[in-house]
């Protein structure tokens, strides 16, 4: 669930279009054949809820790379510029051929540059485990029992990955900062989005040795008082990555920077079982960008057998917070839903014994259920 505040800002862009230019970007790996389902399942929905929609394809990451020279071309930004929202896929090659210039600083340059680009400064993601599919979660039974169900709010535009970056002979140098106004931003959803919820705020830092994380305990005092109905609480980075996988029902929702919310967001991201189950929002001043938690998975890209899961529900995000169609967004996520509580399983989430569907079967039975 999106804060108050961004939802206002979505709805925004939406108003006033009478039709809706998605920008499509599948990039490298499974993007292509994930994105196929999404795309399918996408057109169905707007079919049946008087979506008027535009999508329109453009190359990122090494498919960019093999015709512009460039991850992220200028084209690519002139598409995204003029869209209501970004559907992305993945970007990425194979890990021993991170030294071509094709790979090389791939994801770096497509992803990051398009945070930067439109100014997608916070992610949420959730993570939680299906009762149809909850064999696939890796935790016992009785953590499992207990509920597993977070949101992880994490800050985008600042911290390491946005430093300095220096290389001098044996010495390497990574700068990490941050200001009140990125922090406040990214606390902003947090506080909201937890009042929504179940009213529990974790944030999620290293006080105890970086200067950086005792400003974000600082802004987030600061903040609390203007949302008495969240109880708010802080927790070392090193304690919350156990505590994730120890106790997943003690959290609600957690608020990060952006390398701790990096590493526990993929954490989280595998307790329903899978990657390939998991949407994330990329929430700028003008645009969105939706795209599934997993990576470009190159060993299995082009076998049919990649879970579309997370970029069917990708588009649920953006009907729900880009085009504010919220029928549109609930009915992919009960047909995703649906589609899982009939045993319809691709490879990485099916039981022992039984047989999984293909990416597109998958695709196909989730479209015929909207």
């Amino acid at each position: 669930m999106l804060s108050r505040s961004l939802r206002r800002a979505t709805s925004r862009l939406a108003a006033g279009r009478s039709q809706h230019t998605i920008a499509v970007l599948a990039g490298d790996g499974i993007g292509p054949e994930v994105m196929d389902e999404a795309v399918k399942v996408l057109d169905k929905a707007a079919a049946k809820f008087g979506l008027d929609l535009s999508l329109e394809h453009a190359l990122i990451g090494g498919a960019a790379y093999d015709v512009h020279g460039v991850h992220f071309p200028e084209s690519t930004h002139a598409l995204c510029a003029r869209s209501a929202a970004v559907l992305y896929g993945s970007v990425g090659g194979p890990v021993a051929e991170q030294h071509l210039p094709k790979w090389s600083n791939a994801e770096k340059n497509a992803v990051l540059g398009m945070r930067k680009a439109f100014d997608l400064a916070v992610n949420v993601r959730p993570a939680a485990v299906y009762p149809a599919i909850a064999h696939a979660c890796p935790l016992r039974p009785e953590i499992v029992a207990q509920g597993v169900d977070l949101v992880i709010i994490r800050e985008l535009l600042g911290g390491i990955y946005f430093g300095e970056h220096s290389t001098n002979g044996d010495e390497a140098h990574d700068t990490c900062s941050y200001s009140a106004s990125q922090i406040r931003r990214a606390l902003q959803v947090a506080f909201e989005t937890a009042g929504k919820r179940r009213g529990k705020l974790t944030v999620v830092d290293k006080a105890n040795v970086l200067d950086t994380s005792r400003l974000w305990r600082r802004v987030a005092n600061e903040m609390a008082p203007s949302f008495p109905g969240v109880k708010l609480e802080f927790m070392y980075v090193d304690n919350a990555a156990m505590q994730l996988i120890r106790a997943p029902s003690h959290f609600d929702v957690i608020a990060t920077e952006n390398l701790f919310g990096d590493i526990l967001s993929d954490a989280a991201s595998v307790l329903p079982g899978s990657l390939g189950l998991m949407p994330s929002a990329s929430i700028g001043s003008k645009i969105n960008l939706y795209e599934p938690s997993g990576g470009s998975a190159p060993d299995i890209a082009g076998k049919n057998v990649a879970n579309p899961a997370a970029q069917i529900l990708c588009c649920a995000m953006l009907c729900r917070f880009s085009l504010n169609a919220p029928a549109a967004a609930d009915a992919i996520e009960a047909a995703v839903k649906a589609t899982l509580a009939e045993g319809t399983y691709t490879a990485d989430i099916a039981p022992p014994g039984t047989v999984p569907a293909s990416t597109s079967q998958f695709g196909d039975a989730v479209a015929a259920k909207i």
